[in-house]
């Protein structure tokens, strides 16, 4: 643990500390966003603050190459296993900086939709090349399918992961916070499951993916809270998108069958884990996606022209305030997050109990007609 939290903070340190740099040089390069009609700001905003998130998980990344369990050196020896045995992790880090690049480009240029699709398909087929692929789907117990059909599969959930992150960043601080309850989460489940393995090995590609996630986004929260002096732009975006798949892929090497009969739950559960868990925190998004596509679809646009008429959108013009309405949607991310994981790793009514609770505050927190936080801000 005491690694990973390592990794957290020097993710978290590195990304905050270069944020400033990443927006002058947005400044100096036009890299600004100007106030369009679906947007809420009402003064133009630096971004390409995916450069200074891609800083913060590179560097995460090459300190734990270098500590003694992550990089697997025991007594000056590296191990034959470790989390970068393998080219995965390799395979991560290039999909990074190439998604990355692609999105800086944009945010300076804008591309159109299909280069930027281009991109993401490429920096997916490097990752599956490289071995980060689904290796089964929990259907029929465990089904490998063939490997075109796998590879093809791991590009689909990159490429739909980097664009449900990208049409949430809508408001300040919230793509990054949903991202950042969604790396967190990720961490908690797959640390635990390697701990309940015998011999425990908590030292996976996806504990420390998840990890520097966690970092990345704590780093950069302070500079996009609202109101934000820097936007995380396309090559933020897409990049927390492409990172979060990769943590979701790397899920599916966790051995169901290990795992069930160490933590007391059923194979069959934890089997859907890493399926279900994914789903259950890109909810929102997902839903934000396929309501805009159906939306657009109706009105005779095509599916990724832009509007107004997103979920953070609808809940501004209920009436929540800017910051209010970022916070409500953490807490809905949240719950639907932590309390699947609650569900699945502890058996009784408790946890449904206690999300079902949630739930109504949630609600009620949503859908009342004004909070005191609003005629505050008002």
């Amino acid at each position: 643990m005491r690694e990973y939290l390592f990794v957290m903070v020097v993710a978290a340190a590195i990304t905050f500390l270069t944020t400033p740099l990443v927006r002058w040089l947005a400044v100096r390069t036009g890299a600004m966003t100007a106030v369009r009609d679906r947007d809420v700001h009402v003064v133009p905003i630096p971004r390409l603050g995916g450069v200074a998130i891609l800083l913060g998980f590179l560097g995460a990344v090459l300190l734990a190459w270098r500590l003694p369990f992550l990089g697997g050196y025991v007594e000056g020896r590296v191990a034959a296993e470790s989390v970068f045995s393998d080219g995965r992790m390799t395979g991560v880090v290039v999909g990074a900086v190439l998604v990355c690049l692609v999105g800086a480009v944009d945010d300076v240029r804008e591309l159109d939709w299909l280069t930027k699709l281009a991109g993401q398909v490429l920096a997916a087929g490097i990752m599956a090349y490289q071995g980060l692929q689904l290796l089964s789907v929990p259907v029929f117990g465990q089904t490998v399918l063939p490997l075109a059909v796998m590879i093809a599969l791991t590009i689909l959930v990159v490429v739909v992961t980097t664009n449900a992150v990208n049409f949430v960043d809508g408001l300040d601080g919230l793509a990054a916070g949903i991202v950042g309850i969604a790396a967190l989460t990720f961490f908690t489940y797959s640390y635990v499951v390697s701990m309940s393995y015998n011999p425990p090995n908590v030292f996976s590609s996806a504990t420390l993916i998840s990890a520097a996630l966690v970092g990345c986004c704590a780093g950069f929260l302070p500079h996009n809270f609202h109101p934000a002096r820097l936007f995380m732009g396309d090559s933020g975006a897409l990049l927390l998108g492409l990172l979060l798949a990769a943590a979701t892929i790397s899920m599916t090497s966790l051995d169901p069958t290990q795992v069930g009969m160490a933590a007391g739950r059923s194979t069959a559960v934890l089997a859907w884990m890493p399926l279900v868990l994914p789903l259950a925190i890109l909810s929102l998004p997902l839903l934000d996606v396929v309501l805009a596509v159906v939306r657009r679809t109706r009105a005779g646009i095509r599916p990724w022209h832009p509007d107004a008429h997103h979920l953070h959108h609808r809940m501004l013009r209920a009436g929540h305030s800017h910051p209010h309405a970022v916070l409500l949607l953490y807490l809905w991310a949240a719950i639907v997050s932590v309390g699947v994981l609650a569900v699945a790793m502890f058996d009784g009514w408790i946890p449904v109990i206690a999300v079902a609770a949630a739930v109504l505050v949630a609600f009620y927190l949503t859908f009342s007609h004004r909070s005191s936080l609003d005629r505050q801000t008002l």
